[in-house]
């Protein structure tokens, strides 16, 4: 999946459930300072990127992600991932 699928999945999450103009979805947006997402928004919009991209991310892999472009390089890995990876013990 490119970059800019990526994106654009995350403009129609943020539209959806954060009440924002797809448009203000950037690489560069702030999840708190720009598009308004406070813990449990941020939670609600991780939720909703797992279905959309049937991806799974545990709540420890977000520290550190404040932007759209760290989200989507974190989405990026995950679907990079073979499917199996960290199955074996």
């Amino acid at each position: 999946m490119q970059r800019q699928q990526i994106l654009e999945g995350f403009a129609e999450v943020a539209v959806k459930l954060l009440n924002v103009q797809p448009e203000q979805v950037t690489e560069d947006a702030r999840f708190d300072e720009d598009l308004g997402v406070d813990s449990l928004g941020l939670v609600e919009f991780v939720m909703e990127v797992e279905d959309v991209f049937g991806v799974r991310i545990p709540e420890e892999e977000l520290d550190g992600i404040a932007t759209v472009g760290q989200a989507a390089d974190l989405v990026e890995a995950k679907l990079a991932a073979p499917a199996d990876q960290g199955a074996a013990g």
